[in-house]
Parts: C-alpha cells; sequence; structure tokens
C-alpha cells in the first residue's frame, strides 16, 4: 500500500459499509484514520495489504497489534472487497497439522474440497479449502 492508496481504499470501504448498512459511529466508516490508512500501517507489527486489478484498487486488508493493551496478540482488520471484484470463490492450501488455521477457516464458512485448484506450485499441501463469496 502506499499514501496515494488512501482515498480509494476509503471509498471502497465507506460503500462496503454503507451496502451493508454499517455505515455508523463505532466502526472505520466514522474513525478520522479511514482517509489516512497508509499511516496507520507503518509500524514493525503492521501490514496492509490492498487488492488492485487492471489498475483499480478493489479492497484490502491488515493486520495490526491490538490497541491499549500488552499481550502479544493482532487483530485482522479493515477487511473489504469492492463489487467489482472478479472473485466469486476463495481457496486456501494448508496442512493437516495447522490446526488453529483450520479451526479459522472452518468457523468463517470455509468447505474442504478433495483437492488442488490450478497450480500454485504448493504440491506439498494436503488440506484445501473453499469458501463462495
Amino acid at each position: 500500500m502506499k499514501e496515494s492508496d488512501n482515498a480509494a481504499l476509503a471509498e471502497v470501504i465507506k460503500t462496503c459499509l454503507e451496502e451493508q448498512g454499517n455505515n455508523k459511529a463505532g466502526t472505520i466508516y466514522a474513525d478520522p484514520l479511514l482517509y489516512k490508512m497508509f499511516s496507520g500501517y507503518q509500524t514493525s507489527d503492521s501490514v496492509y495489504y490492498i487488492a488492485v486489478e487492471n489498475g483499480e484498487l478493489l479492497g484490502g486488508s491488515g493486520i495490526a497489534r491490538i490497541p491499549n493493551q500488552d499481550k502479544n496478540q493482532c487483530e485482522l482488520q479493515r477487511m473489504f472487497l469492492s463489487k467489482e471484484a472478479i472473485y466469486d470463490l476463495v481457496y486456501i492450501e494448508t496442512f493437516a497439522n495447522m490446526h488453529e488455521a483450520i479451526k479459522l477457516y472452518e468457523r468463517s464458512g470455509f468447505e474442504y474440497i478433495n483437492g488442488a485448484i490450478g497450480d500454485t506450485g504448493h504440491f506439498s499441501c494436503d488440506k484445501f479449502l473453499v469458501k463462495k463469496i
């Protein structure tokens, strides 16, 4: 993410929240950092990734330390994807022994499939999950 992505990302986030009826106080919608997302992810323990297709910013998601606590914990935050995104399925490759990650995927609605999709080159993975979006 670059500082120049702030405005486009803010519009994606606002549009998603408005479409869901979640454009209210107590969310990123009313947060002053909405238009300053780049600066909010410049610490060594945070990152924000954006999805861009054909030059258009379609969404993103970040990871950052949970504020005002002293534990080594992070939050998956501000995950938004515009309706213009062409994706209709999310695919995950993982390992059977990654129990905690698999629990998260299952709770998030991912379902198991019998084998790999496409050719990612990750032929050692032994669990494959998908979620329709």
